[in-house]
């Protein structure tokens, strides 16, 4: 199957390291032309270095805190002004903290919707004037707790979930410009945000970070954690030229581990 992503003008948040750095990385073994972002300047020069010797898409690369709209525009302004246009748009950024309900303070909602949500608007409301222009696919990273709350993740169970209404509504209002709008919500994929998650999984139980992944895992149908390259793929088929026909739908990559219908 050709994927025809090949001169495709891509945008990918938060993709310095994780699943974003995956992202953008099988957009470009593919052909694709990928501005990366992330608050590391060091991290997005050592990429594209090595991505210029070894992938056929084009890196281009530009600091960006997504929790500032100011930074957004900047973004989304270098990737038309280098390539042109934006074609693909990739919705991602970190965690927000682990905690109860209890635990969590004003601020840390405040930040949480800043970074996993409200981003998420401020990214799309820029960049929509270039998608309509020929069309374009937005995929929006969540988490497997959009279906199934993660228990002690209350700020990403709330946000996430937010993702999907936000998916889904766009996918109506935008399908008259041919702009096609998917949420795809990683399980645990082995990232330094589950060896995160499995540390204070560990802490909380008095048992080592080593145990507290072999209980995780058991839990997976396939027995193991996703590799971030399983994910990325998902990512590139609803991003490119094979996708042409579904949008508003919520994808998980889990290895089966959520168990609802």
């Amino acid at each position: 199957m050709k994927l025809g992503l090949e001169g495709k003008k891509a945008i990918v948040a938060a993709s310095s390291q994780g699943l974003g750095k995956a992202i953008a990385e099988e957009l470009a073994a593919n052909g694709a032309n990928v501005m990366i972002s992330s608050r590391s300047e060091q991290k997005l020069k050592d990429l594209k270095q090595k991505w210029d010797k070894t992938l056929p898409g084009r890196i281009e690369w530009t600091t960006c805190d997504v929790t500032k709209l100011a930074d957004i525009q900047h973004l989304v302004e270098r990737t038309v002004d280098v390539y042109g246009g934006v074609d693909i748009l990739v919705n991602n950024a970190g965690g927000p903290p682990s905690g109860t309900f209890e635990e969590i303070t004003d601020e840390m909602w405040q930040k949480a919707f800043e970074l996993n949500l409200l981003s998420y608007i401020r990214m799309i409301r820029t960049a929509l004037p270039y998608l309509k222009q020929n069309g374009g696919k937005i995929i929006n990273i969540a988490s497997s707790s959009i279906k199934e709350p993660i228990p002690g993740l209350i700020l990403s169970n709330t946000f996430r979930t937010g993702i999907v209404g936000l998916s889904k509504t766009l996918a109506t209002e935008l399908a008259p410009y041919n702009i096609l709008v998917n949420t795809v919500a990683p399980g645990r994929i082995a990232t330094d945000r589950i060896i995160e998650l499995d540390k204070i999984g560990a802490e909380k139980q008095g048992i080592s970070i080593e145990e507290m992944s072999e209980i995780m895992k058991s839990k997976i149908p396939l027995g193991r954690y996703g590799k971030p390259e399983e994910f990325a793929n998902v990512v590139a088929f609803l991003a490119s030229e094979a996708n042409t026909y579904m949008t508003g739908s919520t994808f998980l990559v889990d290895g089966g581990m959520v168990r609802s219908i």
